[in-house]
């Protein structure tokens, strides 16, 4: 696969690779991602806004310069912002690849970051020393108007140009709390989603903080995802359980939602519940899914958090018929890139095999 360099959402050249139930594997234009769905579908989108999660500053004990990536936080709340995790690197940004990124200072309990005109306090350490949890100083309003004045979307060096904030807003993008872009929504715009209204498609949304993709660090990579909150409206709650009830399919518009879905089914014997929840699981080929059918995603490289989550819709033999067509047709990968929709093979896998 090919990184995409560029911030485009939706190219008219995007392309869809389509592996049905049965694993058999099909090349589509993004744009007739609608055609593939089924009246008596619903379809689930996150609706999070992007943070401007990368804040540069100074270590004030060592007057080092830093990068402060924040990458989670306990609620959605607004004034719920004291308090984050987050990724410390060394000097540098985005232009360096993360995985060279320098270390950054020793941190200590207590110490002192200077964020621009944020300023902040280690108050947790972990095992990791680049793992680290911080409270800002000041009211929720101070807090949002320091991130929106001084802060940046969390970025890679395969997009070599700065990105706006709004290059990392999906076009239902809604309350600010994603830590990087749920960009599997990327691929909707207002006349796929007319579309779908129109076939009697039924479109819901939920809100989940989605975490960063990498810190660049294999120990650290790990640990991904991080914990990630999330809030299900009465409206989607009530979406799902009319399609579970006439054995509809239900499509998560990316990872993000799998997560949460599946964390909200699992906590509820089965049932997605209305409210809000922190998404502590990972999701993998031990993973049987109890909501989600089929998934509209980006393109994901072996051994990263998103695609672990996969394995929970394919076996390994589909995952590397995917990945053979993915990389002979040189799809575009990362969040500007092609996309992917993979249904439960799985299932049918399981059938197969007790048959």
């Amino acid at each position: 696969m090919l990184a995409a360099s560029l911030p485009i959402q939706r190219p008219s050249h995007a392309r869809l690779l389509v592996v049905d139930a049965g694993g058999n594997i099909k090349h589509r234009a993004r744009s007739e991602f609608a055609n593939l769905l089924q009246p008596s579908d619903v379809v689930i989108a996150n609706d999070a806004a992007t943070l401007p999660a990368s804040l540069s500053g100074l270590h004030s004990a060592s007057r080092r310069q830093i990068e402060v990536r924040l990458a989670g936080r306990a609620s959605l709340a607004l004034h719920d912002v004291a308090e984050f995790s987050a990724i410390v690197f060394g000097a540098g940004d985005f232009r360096t690849r993360t995985e060279d990124r320098p270390e950054p200072p020793i941190l200590h309990l207590g110490d002192r970051l200077q964020l621009g005109p944020l300023r902040a306090t280690v108050s947790r350490l972990s095992k990791h020393p680049r793992l680290i949890s911080l409270r800002f100083d000041g009211t929720p309003q101070e807090i949002w108007e320091g991130l929106a004045h001084h802060g940046s979307p969390i970025q890679y060096s395969h997009v070599p140009t700065p990105l706006a904030l709004w290059d990392t807003w999906t076009p239902i993008a809604g309350p600010p709390v994603a830590f990087e872009p749920p960009s599997a929504g990327f691929a909707l715009d207002w006349s796929i989603l007319a579309s779908m209204r129109a076939r009697g498609i039924r479109f819901g949304t939920l809100t989940h903080a989605a975490g960063i993709s990498s810190t660049g660090d294999a120990e650290l990579d790990a640990l991904l995802p991080f914990d990630e909150p999330y809030r299900i409206p009465r409206s989607t709650a009530l979406l799902i359980e009319s399609a579970r009830a006439r054995r509809s399919r239900i499509i998560a518009i990316g990872t993000s939602v799998v997560r949460a879905l599946e964390h909200a089914a699992a906590r509820n014997n089965g049932t997605v519940p209305t409210g809000e929840g922190l998404a502590t699981q990972k999701i993998g080929a031990s993973t049987q899914l109890r909501v989600v059918t089929a998934i509209l995603s980006g393109t994901h490289e072996p051994g990263t958090s998103h695609y672990q989550l996969l394995r929970a819709f394919a076996t390994n033999r589909t995952l590397e018929l995917m990945d053979e067509e993915l990389n002979a047709h040189n799809y575009r990968t990362h969040e500007f890139g092609d996309s992917l929709f993979l249904e439960n093979t799985r299932m049918e896998y399981q059938r197969s095999a007790a048959a």
